[in-house]
């Protein structure tokens, strides 16, 4: 426990920062149009792909006797490659609703 409360005491400036930035990223969505808010998300799926470059380096950088680390990082790979095909599946329905339906 002691440990515990010694890292929250040395890292309270990041854990402010933390705290500070969810409220922040609560108000900056709370104010997106609901119109927007879908291709916004979408969109911020796809960039997260940035996951799996990192899960990639975890698993390039771990030791192969450490299942643990190499478990997780392909989990991560995975999580992360459907988070950014969502996105653009969900980006591309998206704009499908704005092309204009052919007459027949």
């Amino acid at each position: 426990m002691e440990e515990i409360i010694s890292y929250l005491g040395l890292h309270i400036d990041k854990i402010f920062i933390l705290i500070l930035s969810v409220f922040v990223g609560i108000e900056v969505i709370g104010k997106v149009p609901s119109v927007l808010h879908t291709p916004l998300m979408s969109g911020a799926n796809a960039i997260h792909g940035v996951v799996i470059i990192g899960a990639i380096i975890v698993m390039l950088e771990a030791d192969s006797n450490n299942i643990m680390a190499l478990t997780l990082g392909f989990i991560a790979v995975i999580l992360g490659t459907l988070n950014v095909v969502g996105g653009f599946v969900v980006t591309d329905r998206m704009l499908e609703l704005f092309k204009k339906k052919p007459k027949k």
